[in-house]
């Protein structure tokens, strides 16, 4: 089995998803159900930190298109930070980068939300 793991913590004006190790078909489940718990708590402002993620594959690839349009729908983005060269190449072969907003660093995504003027509170 893969080693996986996330977790999620408030840094206003967004919750931040911080992933570490292997995404992958195993164990992408565990980051749906993750965003599943944020659309549920209305919770549409959402970082994922990406710097201690060491593999993505499609699959986990495919949970950031399974989410987007419930979360821009309410008016709040997915917004993608620290990602490895490695991480990054998987994400830019896939175009990824015309669809997401992707920073080095969390501070800087979490900025964009609070310039943001349809930024909600979740």
């Amino acid at each position: 089995m893969s080693q996986f793991s996330l977790s999620v913590r408030e840094n206003s004006p967004a919750q931040v998803i911080d992933l570490n190790g292997y995404l992958d078909a195993h164990t992408a489940p565990q980051l749906e159900q993750a965003f599943q718990n944020l659309l549920d708590e209305k919770r549409f402002n959402i970082i994922v930190n990406f710097r201690d993620l060491i593999y993505i594959s499609s699959a986990g690839l495919g949970v950031f298109m399974a989410f987007v349009e419930d979360v821009r729908g309410n008016e709040g983005d997915i917004k993608l930070v620290a990602m490895s060269p490695k991480v990054y190449n998987v994400f830019d072969l896939l175009g990824f980068p015309m669809l997401y907003e992707i920073y080095d660093e969390e501070h800087q995504a979490r900025q964009k939300f609070l310039d943001s003027p349809s930024s909600s509170l979740g």
